[in-house]
This record gives C-alpha cells, sequence and structure tokens, in this order.
C-alpha cells in the first residue's frame, strides 16, 4: 500500500466553481473484512477482488498472519489477495494480534481464537483501550473462552485462552450478550457460529440494537459461504452448523459509506459527482446514502434513471438486478435543506458526513438513533458537536444522536479542526472546508483507515472539468 506523506495540519481546498468530477471509491472495508474471516474460516484458497487496501485492511490480514493464514497479494494488482486457511484447519496461538483501532478487527478476530492451538494476546492503539469490547468477549467466555485482562475488563488489551476441545461438544450452544453498543459484537459471534459443532443460539439482551443492516450484511455473506442463519424473532438468531467456504472468487463492492463525503461535494460547492461500479442491490448501510441526500434536496441518478424510478425497477425483478451494477451520479445546485427529525440508527456510520451537510443547511436537523456513536474511534456525537462549534455552528447532543440548527455560511469562520484519529472526522472537516475558506485538519492521514489516498483523490476530484 502506497503512503503519502501532507502536512500536519493539512490546508483543506475550498471548492472555487461547480465539480464535474467522476471518482472511483476503493472497496468497501465492512465487506472486505467480513470476507477475509470467512476466507480464513474455510479450508481452500480464495481470491478476493477488489479488496480495500486501507490501515483496517492491513490490521485484519496482519492479525490472520499471525493466526497462521496466508494472504498473498496479486503482482502488480494490490487490491487482489488470496487468502489460504492454516492446513490443519487451526489457528495458530501463542501471539499478539495488533489490532490498531480497527474495530473489525479488536472485534472478530476474537472469535477465531476458540478454534486456536493455544493462547492469542490481543493489543491496539491507545484510541482503542476506549472501546468497549466486553460483549464479543463475555459471548466467547459463554462458549468456554477464557479471558485475561491487563487493565480495565471489558476493554484492550487481553488474552483469550480457547475452551477445551470438551467444552465445544455436537450440542447447539446458548448465549445472551447486550449489543446495544455496537453491531459488531453480534456480527463477530454469527461469523464464528457455522464453525461450532452444535451451531450457536445467539441472543441479543439489550433493548436497542445499533446497525441492524450491518448485521444483515454479516447474515448475507455467511450465507454465500454456505452457512445458513435465521432470525425467529427481534434480537435472536439461530446458526446452523455447517462448514464454511467462499467461492473461490469473490468481488468486493466499492466502499458505499465512503462514496459519502465525495457525493456530497456536490450539494456544498454544487455541480455533479459521479461514482461508478454502484451496486443495485447492496447489504451496505451506505446503500441508502442516495434516498438521504435526496431528502436534503439532491437530484440522483443511476445509470440516466432518477433513483427513486431505479429502485423500483429492482424491486419488480430483484434476479435481474443481483451482482449489477452502474453509475450512480448526484447533481446539486449548492441548496441543502435539513432533515428535520430523522433516523439514523439504520446508517450511523454515515451520520458524520451527513452532518456536515447539515451543518451548511438552511433548515434544521435532528439525528436520532445513533448515540452508539460516542463509542466508536472516538466520541463521534460529542467530536461533530465541538468541531461545528468550533467553525462557529449551532449543535448539541442528543441521548440517542445529535440536533444541528442552520446558520448562515457567511458566518462560519476559518479553524484549525481535529480528526481525534477518526478517518469519518477527518473527512467530515474536509467537506465543510469545501465551503468555508481557512480550514485545516489535523491528522489527515488517519483517513487511511479506509482510503489510501484521501486528500490525492479529494484534490483530484476539484481539477476535474
Amino acid at each position: 500500500m502506497t503512503e503519502h506523506a501532507y502536512p500536519d495540519p493539512w490546508p483543506a481546498p475550498v471548492a472555487s466553481r461547480p465539480l464535474n468530477a467522476t471518482v472511483t471509491v476503493p472497496g468497501s472495508k465492512s465487506l472486505s473484512n467480513r470476507f477475509l474471516i470467512l476466507a480464513a474460516l474455510g479450508t481452500k484458497p480464495v481470491t478476493l477482488r477488489g479488496l480495500l487496501r486501507s490501515r483496517d485492511t492491513e490490521l485484519m490480514m496482519d492479525a490472520l498472519r499471525t493466526l497462521g493464514v496466508h494472504c498473498e497479494t496479486a503482482p502488480n494488482v494490490e487490491t487482489t489477495v488470496t487468502v489460504t486457511p492454516p492446513a490443519d484447519g487451526h489457528f495458530h496461538g501463542s501471539d499478539t494480534v495488533y489490532c490498531g483501532l480497527a474495530g473489525t478487527v479488536m472485534r472478530f478476530v476474537p472469535g477465531l481464537v476458540l478454534f486456536a492451538d493455544g493462547p492469542v494476546h490481543f493489543d491496539g492503539d491507545e484510541q482503542a483501550y476506549q472501546r468497549p469490547m466486553g460483549p464479543i468477549l463475555d459471548g466467547l467466555e459463554q462458549l468456554g473462552a477464557t479471558i485475561a485482562y491487563e487493565g480495565e475488563t471489558g476493554r484492550l488489551p487481553f488474552a483469550i485462552t480457547p475452551p477445551q476441545h470438551t467444552s465445544i461438544d455436537g450440542q447447539r450452544r446458548h448465549i445472551a450478550i447486550d449489543s446495544s453498543s455496537s453491531s459488531q459484537f453480534i456480527s463477530g459471534l454469527l461469523l464464528i457460529g457455522s464453525r461450532l459443532p452444535g451451531g450457536l443460539d445467539l441472543t441479543h439482551t439489550g433493548k436497542h440494537l445499533p446497525s441492524m443492516p450491518h448485521i444483515r450484511m454479516t447474515m448475507h455473506d455467511v450465507e454465500a459461504a454456505g452457512g445458513h442463519i435465521s432470525m425467529p424473532g427481534p434480537g435472536h438468531w439461530i446458526v446452523e452448523s455447517a462448514s464454511l467456504e467462499l467461492p473461490a472468487d469473490v468481488i468486493v463492492e466499492p466502499d458505499l459509506s465512503n462514496a459519502a463525503p465525495f457525493l456530497e461535494a456536490a450539494m456544498i460547492a454544487s455541480g455533479s459527482v459521479s461514482i461508478p461500479n454502484w451496486p443495485y442491490i447492496t447489504t451496505q448501510p451506505g446503500g441508502l446514502l442516495p434516498g438521504i441526500l435526496q431528502h436534503m434536496g439532491a437530484n440522483v441518478t443511476l445509470d440516466g434513471t432518477p433513483f427513486d424510478e431505479a429502485m423500483r425497477l429492482v424491486q419488480t425483478d430483484p434476479h435481474a438486478y443481483t451482482h449489477r451494477s452502474g453509475t450512480l451520479t448526484l447533481t446539486g445546485d449548492g441548496t441543502i435543506h435539513g432533515l428535520g427529525n430523522y433516523d439514523m440508527s439504520a446508517a450511523g456510520e454515515i451520520a458524520p458526513s451527513i452532518a456536515a451537510a447539515a451543518a451548511l443547511a438552511d433548515s434544521p436537523s435532528a439525528l436520532h438513533g445513533i448515540g452508539h456513536l460516542r463509542g466508536h474511534e472516538t466520541n463521534r456525537l460529542a467530536a461533530l458537536v465541538t468541531e461545528i462549534k468550533r467553525i462557529g455552528g449551532k449543535a448539541e447532543e442528543l441521548p440517542d444522536g445529535l440536533s444541528i440548527e442552520p446558520v448562515p455560511r457567511a458566518s462560519l469562520h476559518a479553524a484549525v479542526m481535529e480528526s481525534y484519529a477518526d478517518h469519518r472526522m477527518a473527512t467530515f472537516a474536509a467537506m465543510i472546508g469545501l465551503a468555508v475558506p481557512g480550514i485545516e485538519i489535523r491528522n489527515i492521514a488517519t483517513t487511511r483507515k479506509t482510503i489510501p489516498d484521501f486528500p490525492g483523490m479529494w484534490a483530484d476530484m476539484l481539477a476535474q472539468r
């Protein structure tokens, strides 16, 4: 993966004219890291094409290598990686997995230790020590693993010792966890449930479950590998015991959430931005983005057809659109409407991008259902409120989200904005910088978490005519 050096703080470019750009978005982080886990759980090599190469996916591949999985990049095509599971079917223990700040690594990889030949130590960035880990570790303890904490219970760093083989018998395992703070805890257990000899019966005990689309994505991907997950009721999943084998070749969709800053740039600066390879049918929460942006006043088309009409066509014949993709184009005139009271629970990961547009809108927005963002790379709700106020905007935290009041763009002012080592906060600030001269961003390099060269892509979008 090519590294790029940029000044710190990085001066965010201002849009000096309407946009007319095509932006090719790298592969989905969520899909990339789920496919890497599922490939490792199989018995045969799997070639992943269009794999995102970013800090999070590099951390995932390094974690799998630590456990004895081979991840080999194709010559001259860094987005094609072949994953070969350990020959004996057991992951290697007695080593350390470094998670960085990647939620999918720290919450998906621990489950693999159930099938390891020894204990595995987990560590990460200092900021990762603040991210909740208790529910996934609680679930693994219920499955017979032993957890030894080095600091605060329920947080990194820790060591996991796999259960004795006699404790993973042929009976279906019934476990219950509270996944209110992140859907990744449910996904982490669903990914390994098929490998348990009797399967898994999993119950969520909390009142709120964030980001069901990410859980549905996990269910879909497990099914693609030959597993079967049913959902007999809200917060209840049954995973049948099965051998998991992804197809020999898998194509990774572009990351639709990472398309948000680029598409919304056309709303902020006016003009149009097109994203090729947009799937007609997707399990990604970012698939909700076009509808949200239409609600904010954008014109969105898919292969030239109004987006709503395109989705009606998909509903009439879903089979015809399976695995089909096209070019999504957003056109804006600089006018942005607020969302009013809006439930963002199904797509919380794009909330920072939506907040950037809302801060430049002509009417209020109250984004609900995203209280779990307090436990992401940083407390995103507090960070968004702080940064909006830093530039002269108006925002307040809500119990389950945040409210943003409109102010004239002319009243917003230059500032050095913090990224909080959070890629979504960095792109949020870059979007603000399109409309507010003098914005600088600390640690723009944190965007490498999911986009290998965001500043380069941003500059290229603005330079296209």
